[in-house]
């Protein structure tokens, strides 16, 4: 095992501020901007090229250094500028892509050791342990071969960004919104096989752990929340369902739509640094927890979110890398 720092140069990157930037397509001349998103590549938006601050250049790492994504790391293809806590890797040897891919891979298998708004990975970053490059598995020439540089590339930098503003948002009470129900106990041994989601406390596969013979609980098109476990993770499930008794389930005092239950379970998963397996998210402290919304009228503005999530392939994964600094910021005024 050799330190990062050993096979790559680490830099924190250009600690730009995104809602600060001027958005501009890739026909225009715009320059991908890597957030802490772990889709995408990383990439949260297309920027204009900025006069007195040259973008990295293609082929360098990027390292998600906090929030909820620690460690989130991909190669980037393109040029490209980073947000706050953001590390750029350039390598100090030559290294094929695929290598490079499998650095990425043992980066993120650190991730335990960190934890989001708690020990981020800012000062041991450069210290962080990978193998050696002579001891990198034999598989990876191979992989190399067969590499569609174009495919890896394109699913960087091919969606469709849109601009999101905070302005006019306002906070709102969940208890406003939702009746929110815990989930029910059901012990391993009283399982059965059967066709029911499971969900449970897992940050994974929509939150369903398995699929079980008892009777769904939950008719479906409802928001499930982990209150313990996977603190915060938010999924929207559009069948019935078995909920777990570590799981909160949010029934709408609206007319809830799968476009408007992802937008909802984004912002809401913003909210999950406030708590911990020691402080856990309570149905109690749940209903008393405020969240951004657009608002018209004094109202959530259920149709902009509808509109904005149906316009843009991916936009729920957007949501939290475009809007994290207003939404923390607002929150917390």
């Amino acid at each position: 095992m050799v330190k990062l720092n050993s096979v790559f140069n680490v830099e924190y990157g250009s600690k730009l501020d995104l809602n600060k930037m001027l958005l501009v397509d890739k026909a225009g001349g715009g320059v991908n901007f890597v957030g802490r998103s772990s889709v995408h590549h990383g990439v949260s938006a297309t920027v204009a090229r900025l006069f007195d601050k040259e973008p990295y250049p293609a082929g360098s790492l990027t390292v998600a250094l906090g929030g909820t994504k620690l460690l989130a790391s991909f190669v980037q293809l393109e040029e490209f500028y980073t947000a706050q806590n953001v590390a750029v890797l350039t390598p100090l040897v030559e290294l094929t892509l695929a290598q490079k891919l499998y650095v990425c891979l043992a980066i993120r298998h650190n991730r335990f050791r960190y934890s989001a708004f708690g020990r981020e990975a800012n000062r041991t970053l450069r210290t962080l342990e990978i193998p050696a490059v002579a001891d990198f598995p034999a598989w990876i020439g191979s992989v190399s071969a067969d590499l569609d540089v174009s495919k890896y590339q394109a699913s960087a930098s091919g969606s469709k960004i849109v601009e999101i503003s905070t302005v006019g948002w306002s906070l709102y009470r969940l208890d406003n919104l939702f009746e929110i129900k815990k989930g029910l106990r059901l012990t391993q041994s009283k399982m059965t096989d059967g066709e029911i989601p499971f969900v449970s406390a897992i940050d994974k596969n929509n939150g369903i752990r398995q699929k079980i013979g008892a009777a769904a609980k939950h008719l479906g098109n409802l928001i499930t929340v982990s209150y313990n476990g996977s603190v915060g993770e938010a999924f929207y499930q559009p069948t019935p369902f078995f909920a777990s008794d570590d799981v909160n389930v949010l029934y709408p005092k609206f007319k809830l739509t799968e476009n408007i239950g992802l937008f909802l379970c984004a912002i809401i998963r913003k909210e999950a640094f406030r708590f911990s397996y020691g402080r856990k998210w309570t149905a109690e402290r749940m209903r008393a927890t405020e969240i951004l919304l657009p608002s018209v009228g004094g109202l959530p503005d259920w149709l902009w979110i509808e509109e904005f999530m149906s316009s843009v392939p991916g936009s729920a994964a957007l949501v939290p890398d475009v809007i994290d600094a207003q939404l923390l910021s607002l929150a917390n005024a």
